[in-house]
């Protein structure tokens, strides 16, 4: 009888089916009898000992209960014994999806196998039930739009008014701040507006489109955060999402301003300005509540005020360089 070791720490802090199987279980040859395996079974330590697997040569063959193996004549082999419909799951497979199918099974216990069948390890029962425990809580506080957890997210809501005073009042003043620097970024371009006022008109709608997509990146950053969605797995989506985003606004406001304004120049540097702007804005919307996230400081204070006046300096500076080098 072959008996694997590995770690047998059962917090669940995983994502797949392989880093919560464990091989410290009992692992049987097909032609092993149940009376040789129960005396071999005595005196040995498992981290679950409810179900065993049968293997040949590391390939994965079936599953066997404790009761039956118990229940067993003397010379009956495993082979005879084991279940070979039992469900498996691969290594890569989502947590969730592994304790939904063992459910949907019947089965308390749940094999991980690879491709060519070679058996990976067990999830013992206690496992799974973490594993449920845990994405039950998360779907719930997904449901409630909780931050991490109950105990935070109720924290936050009922606390007095000047502790939300108190919590929010820094940041709105970093943005009034930020506010008198755009003032002063528009001035120095008092030549580029003196040259052709009509591009002042632009600076509001500029402004605007880039806050607007900042605002719903910095909504679906902080929301993913809040139940613990890694920023891995959202950055690549939402960089996509952000560039496509400007392109087809870009896209659509130059020939607009074309058409309204009968200057080319102007919609060429309008349409470039939204989509350079509106792609930077989903950078800031990502990087500030994740920055936040890191220092356990609460993004749904601090993230909006600070990446609405960053954005807005930026788009300025943004709309202004490309109206420069575009506008002669």
């Amino acid at each position: 009888m072959a008996v694997g070791t590995q770690d047998g720490n059962t917090h669940v802090s995983f994502e797949t089916a392989a880093q919560h199987a464990s091989l410290r279980v009992p692992v049987l040859e097909p032609e092993q009898r149940a009376g040789h395996v129960r005396t071999h079974l005595t005196g040995r330590h498992y981290e679950c000992a409810s179900h065993l697997v049968v293997c040949l040569h590391g390939q994965f063959l079936g599953v066997l209960t404790i009761e039956t193996l118990l229940a067993a004549p003397e010379h009956a082999t495993m082979e005879f014994l084991m279940d070979r419909e039992s469900p498996v799951v691969a290594p890569g497979v989502d947590q969730e999806i592994a304790a939904w199918k063992a459910v949907h099974s019947g089965e308390s216990a749940l094999a991980v196998v690879d491709a060519q069948r070679r058996f990976v390890g067990l999830i013992p029962p206690h496992r799974l039930v973490e594993v449920l425990l845990s994405e039950h809580e998360e779907d719930l506080s997904r449901v409630g739009g909780f931050i991490k957890s109950t105990a935070s997210v109720r924290k936050i809501s009922l606390e007095p008014a000047q502790r939300r005073f108190v919590h929010r009042l820094p940041w709105l003043l970093i943005g009034l701040i930020g506010a008198m620097g755009a003032a002063d970024l528009v001035g120095w371009f008092e030549t580029q507006l003196e040259m052709k006022v009509v591009l002042a008109f632009f600076i509001p709608g500029i402004v605007y489109m880039a806050d607007a997509v900042g605002t719903q990146t910095e909504t679906i950053i902080v929301r993913g955060l809040s139940i613990g969605v890694p920023m891995r797995r959202m950055v690549g989506r939402e960089l996509l999402a952000g560039l496509a985003i400007g392109v087809a606004i870009g896209a659509v406001a130059a020939p607009m301003v074309w058409w309204r304004w009968n200057d080319a120049d102007l919609a060429l540097a309008v349409g470039l300005s939204l989509f350079a702007a509106c792609s930077t804005a989903t950078v800031v919307a990502m990087a500030l509540p994740w920055m936040f996230d890191l220092f356990d400081i609460d993004p749904a204070f601090g993230s909006g005020p600070l990446a609405t006046v960053v954005q807005d300096l930026l788009s300025i500076l943004i709309y202004f360089l490309v109206a420069t080098i575009v506008i002669r």
